[in-house]
């Protein structure tokens, strides 16, 4: 079983923000694998599909950013989802360059609120996609940034990163073992 969990803040004003392209890639890969629509349940928005005889759930929080982890938590739980190998988080990162990807297997929040979340309900221990979305000019415009949509420059790097990372989402639905996920995925 794995639970694929994609990070981001729920209403029109926040779709396609960086601070959602968990939300975003997450969509990509339910509409490509055909997973049914996402119905309403543990605080966010789930669906799941066996593929290849593996049970997957997609989830979306919809508690906000911030408190992520009051959602994963509560399908951790009733799915009964061992965190070190079942649980999967993609998530925006500012301290990647635009465009970039990066798989970790445990380790801090890194300043990001939504793992932050995560592991104080789950400890540190499971598997994070980072999605490069860059940095602001300077860090009073953080929150605007995050908040910002991507431009059509941004966009060409943003794309193949999306794709990049469905690929690395078959990876981990296949069972592909994580370090050949890292060294495949985390190429400078």
């Amino acid at each position: 079983m794995k639970l694929i969990v994609g990070l981001g803040n729920p209403g029109r004003e926040y779709e396609r923000t960086r601070h959602n392209v968990g939300f975003d890639i997450l969509d990509e890969f339910a509409d490509k694998k055909g997973f049914n629509q996402f119905k309403e349940k543990f605080q966010g928005l789930i669906t799941e599909k066996t593929i290849d005889g593996e049970k997957v759930i997609l989830l979306k929080p919809q508690t906000y950013m911030n408190l992520s982890g009051n959602s994963v938590v509560q399908v951790a739980k009733f799915y009964k989802i061992d965190p070190a190998t079942e649980l999967v988080i993609v998530y925006d990162d500012m301290d990647l360059p635009l465009g970039k990807t990066r798989v970790k297997v445990n380790g801090s929040a890194g300043g990001h609120n939504g793992i932050k979340s995560i592991i104080s309900h789950l400890g540190q221990d499971f598997i994070r996609v980072k999605c490069g979305i860059g940095k602001a000019k300077n860090k009073d415009e953080n929150i605007n940034f995050v908040l910002g949509r991507f431009t059509k420059e941004e966009s060409e790097l943003v794309n193949p990163m999306f794709d990049s990372v469905k690929s690395l989402l078959d990876d981990v639905v296949n069972d592909t073992q994580i370090d050949k996920i890292m060294q495949k995925y985390n190429k400078k």
